[in-house]
């Protein structure tokens, strides 16, 4: 029988597996195996970087944690898995992605984007979106291609006018 210290730590471990979903807009299921020490670190390096968080928890805990949120992720909880935890939705996906493209080895399984399950398919295709700071290029890119026809269309006018032409 475990003694009540150890029953205290692991009680304590949920209680933070529960904090950080209840404070995550992305968590990924991560299988790190396969991945060397240096690479992972690498790998917390750069989800840093993005305000993101890479754990490894016991598989019974975060299952007990993640069943007291309803999350039913008990099919894709074998072998060694990491967690990711971040507060934003691009971002952490995309570097994910271009990690898992340098070193095959990580796998991305499953995970909760926006209190939403999705598969790897689904974070595949989020992967493709364009950052924030690209969405916003585009859209400005986009007002200005309006504002440039307006100037033309009004330089014409006034070159009309200038010429004696009253329509």
């Amino acid at each position: 029988m475990a003694s009540k210290e150890i029953l205290k730590q692991k009680e304590a471990v949920v209680k933070e597996i529960v904090e950080k979903l209840d404070n995550s807009k992305t968590f990924l299921l991560l299988n790190y195996q396969g991945l060397t020490v240096s690479e992972f670190a690498q790998l917390r390096r750069s989800l840093r970087e993005v305000n993101s968080d890479v754990k490894i928890y016991k598989n019974t805990l975060m299952n007990i944690a993640l069943n007291q949120k309803n999350i039913k992720l008990n099919d894709y909880m074998e072998g060694p898995n990491a967690y990711l935890f971040a507060d934003s939705i691009i971002e952490p996906i995309k570097v994910v992605s271009k990690f898992v493209k340098e070193h095959p080895a990580l796998e991305v399984r499953v995970g909760y984007i926006d209190s939403e399950f999705a598969d790897s398919k689904v974070i595949a295709e989020y992967a493709t979106i364009p950052s924030m700071e690209g969405l916003l290029t585009m859209f400005a890119g986009g007002l200005m291609e309006h504002v440039r026809n307006l100037s033309i269309g009004l330089n014409l006018y006034v070159e009309k006018l200038e010429e004696g032409g009253n329509n």
